[in-house]
């Protein structure tokens, strides 16, 4: 089956947020924002935007009838300030006009006074003046002081990542309206439904029970939408209320950018004990997170962070302490990974440190650390089907790595200018949500009478192929074909209280609902159709559009007309819990992942000495899907994936001025990875599994959305051993994201040792 929006994607004919049948004389929304990092609000005049042609209102503070907040975790975060601004380009009001426009001139009358205050920028100047969100978080197991006292070698040292905005196509939109009973309808580009829902409740001051949210495909996410979408979402219904029209909202590239939140820049800090031959005794690390202005997500993403450290080595003796910085800039907050690209990247940093030092091949220390099946993490979760090192040697073996290592020596001795390096590096991502309750789902599954099924589900449609996947679950357990089923938009009034769709659990989650409420449709037609046949019901297959039994069979549409005559009921609701996961956020120990998924990458990559620009040559992935739901999807996500981390570790660099203004906020400015920036020989495959899994997957299938992501950070590997072949330094320091001028540094850097 193909992906069930391909044909709307390529031809264009897919619709968005902001290009459904929207309401007549729908008005449309502009911010008024801050020129300032930091400073108090000492009063607004509306009046000059207002008297403008084709003006509605201009939305304050003092105008949200509910609460003044969209903070998902920690009440912080008001939907308009009422007295502080906390980053460059807040909004402080909307404007909402006949046009986008109108409101666009308006919003330039506005009349704002300020007074400015100190901002705090950077990690740096939050950890000068202790400047943070919440206290600080701990994970850990053994002694570290002790061991790392008896270590024979120690290492410190210090590594820096930054953020990525998540230039989806589709920036955010929203739009909102207000029906004859005061029930508020919101058409959301939001990875979270009912969490926009809830938002929505939250600021007008109503119950969940008058507000509806819907989502009919989004143009990406990444976790840009998880909880951003909310505070637009919430002005729309805001403006709608106010105006008694319906209210929409899209933003342009440049405002998305200076509004939203970015993947979390961290900043970490490490000791690290080991012996002569590199095997880990202790690991001692410092982490901070830059958080922006307000709390969003930067709790869990910090703990996944924390929780991927080790990616896939053991350590018997760690300790982690993380802390969220506190800065005047945009809140930053999920993105595809979760705080575990951060944390694994570290410890790809530790791992190449150790490997250089002794002078030992990176991947032979990495091999000499990693988990075995069996072993357990640093909190405390046992590691089971643990096929990691099988998958590792596999793809040693078709890569062809030793013949390739020792080619590119002999290419380095041979060239000055240019310089080629290789790396293979793991990927082990836990999949679950980290807020518990979050691992939940439902479906509602309803069949009409000419055989037609409607599958409602809460997962959302970023393009990832969701839909497709929960297509393939419904039709293999009814035993249909797919054709016979429509999706449908997901709403909170079909399906409630669902989580959102990320931590690469959509197709766990909602599978499994939708498995359980076509299982209950399934044994309510086998009972109409054993007693047509005259067998038993658990004799009965469902198979190509029919059911049978031996040689009889009847068609589905003949057995679903055979229930609605007998009043049995053709439509059956589906829930999920995610079994055996715990989480002790005070002791940093538990169970929380279901099971993990891992793979590995080689990338080969050529340098240029004089400039710092490079090429990517070559990448290997092999990765762990389980049993695949649909080949084609998981090899685009992993394909998609590995770019978007290349992304990440290669050439997507915010800047900010140094009045807090975000200088990237356009394509000309940030870039993103082009078809001139993929590996020139791309060679994806899945790893076929020894063994079933014993978790009970959707059908045996895993997770794939943002694990291979972390696949990247084997092309920063080897670009560092490209660096180390213009030298002979026993540490490659190299800034992340490796842009050409900052590896063209390392290069030099390298040289003069």
């Amino acid at each position: 089956m193909t992906h069930e929006s391909a044909h709307g994607h390529v031809t264009g004919r897919a619709v968005y947020t902001d290009e459904q049948a929207l309401p007549a004389k729908l008005l449309r929304l502009y911010p008024v924002q801050s020129p300032h990092a930091h400073a108090r609000l000492l009063a607004i005049d509306t009046a000059p935007a207002l008297a403008m042609p084709g003006i509605h209102a201009v939305l304050t503070a003092k105008d949200i009838p509910g609460e003044n907040n969209t903070g998902p975790i920690v009440h912080d975060e008001p939907l308009l300030p009422a007295d502080v601004v906390s980053h460059v380009g807040q909004a402080v009001a909307w404007v909402v006009g006949n046009d986008m426009a109108a409101a666009q001139a308006a919003a330039r009358r506005v009349r704002v006074d300020y007074e400015p205050l100190p901002a705090c920028l950077s990690i740096d100047a939050a950890l000068a003046a202790e400047q943070f969100h919440l206290k600080p978080a701990r994970v850990g197991c053994g002694d570290v002081d002790a061991a790392m006292a008896a270590s024979p070698r120690r290492l410190r040292g210090e590594a820096r990542c930054g953020g990525q905005d998540h230039f989806y196509l589709e920036t955010h939109a929203s739009w909102a309206s207000i029906d004859g009973e005061g029930i508020v309808e919101i058409t959301a580009s939001t990875q979270h439904p009912s969490e926009t829902q809830a938002m929505v409740a939250h600021v007008l001051g109503i119950p969940s029970n008058r507000v509806v949210c819907r989502c009919l495909r989004m143009g990406g996410g990444f976790g840009g939408k998880e909880t951003q979408a909310n505070a637009f979402a919430a002005i729309a219904a805001l403006a709608a209320k106010i105006t008694g029209h319906a209210v929409g909202i899209q933003l342009p590239r440049g405002l998305d950018m200076q509004m939203t939140g970015k993947r979390h820049p961290f900043l970490a800090r490490y000791e690290v004990g080991f012996d002569h031959d590199g095997r880990l005794l202790a690991l001692d690390v410092d982490m901070v997170a830059d958080g922006g202005w307000s709390c969003d997500l930067s709790p869990p993403v910090l703990m996944r962070a924390m929780v991927h450290i080790d990616n896939a080595y053991h350590c018997p003796n760690t300790r982690v302490v993380g802390r969220i910085a506190k800065t005047h800039l945009p809140s930053n907050t999920a993105f595809r990974g979760f705080g575990g690209p951060q944390g694994m990247l570290f410890a790809e940093e530790i791992q190449d440190r150790i490997a250089r030092h002794l002078g030992l091949a990176p991947d032979l220390v990495r091999e000499r650390n990693a988990y075995r099946n069996g072993d357990v993490t640093h909190y405390g979760q046992q590691l089971a089907d643990y096929e990691l090192p099988l998958l590792w040697a596999q793809l040693k073996q078709r890569s062809d790595y030793a013949r390739r290592r020792a080619d590119i020596d002999a290419f380095n001795a041979a060239s000055a200018s240019r310089k080629r390096g290789l790396a293979i590096t793991p990927v082990k991502f836990g999949i679950s949500f980290n807020k518990t309750e979050y691992n939940q789902a439902g479906a509602l599954v309803l069949i009409y009478q000419d055989g037609s099924i409607q599958l409602n589900h809460g997962g959302t449609e970023m393009g990832q192929g969701l839909h497709s996947k929960m297509l393939i679950v419904a039709a293999r357990v009814l035993g249909v074909s797919a054709h016979r089923i429509q999706i449908m938009t997901t709403r909170t009034d079909k399906v409630p209280n669902t989580s959102a769709t990320a931590a690469s659990s959509g197709s766990d989650l909602n599978g499994q609902a939708i498995k359980a409420a076509c299982e209950t449709l399934r044994d309510r037609l086998a009972a109409v159709a054993a007693e047509r046949l005259c067998v038993a019901p658990d004799t009965l297959a469902f198979a190509d559009d029919r059911i049978a039994a031996g040689d009889q069979s009847l068609s589905f549409v003949e057995v679903v007309q055979a229930a609605y005559r007998a009043r049995v009921s053709l439509a059956a609701t589906g829930y999920y819990r995610t079994p055996t996961i715990h989480w002790d956020p005070a002791k940093g120990q538990g169970h929380p992942f279901y099971y993990f998924s891992f793979g590995a990458a080689v990338s080969e990559v050529e340098v240029c000495g004089y400039t710092g620009v490079h090429r990517l040559r070559r990448v290997d992935v092999l990765h762990d899907v389980g049993d695949s739901l649909h080949e084609a999807i998981d090899r685009g996500q992993i394909e998609g994936g590995f770019v978007q981390g290349l992304g990440w570790l290669t050439c997507e660099e915010l800047r900010f001025s140094a009045s807090g203004r975000l200088l990237t906020d356009a394509p000309s400015t940030y870039k993103i990875p082009t078809a001139g920036d993929v590996p020139q020989d791309f060679r994806v495959d899945l790893y076929r599994r020894a063994a079933a899994p014993t978790t009970d997957v959707i059908f045996g299938s895993k997770g794939v959305g943002e694990p291979p992501l972390m696949l990247a950070l084997s092309a920063r590997e080897a670009l560092r051993d490209a660096v180390a072949a213009f030298g002979a330094a026993r540490e490659v320091a190299l800034d992340s994201p490796a842009t050409p001028e900052a590896i063209l540094r390392a290069v030099e850097r390298v040289r003069a040792t």
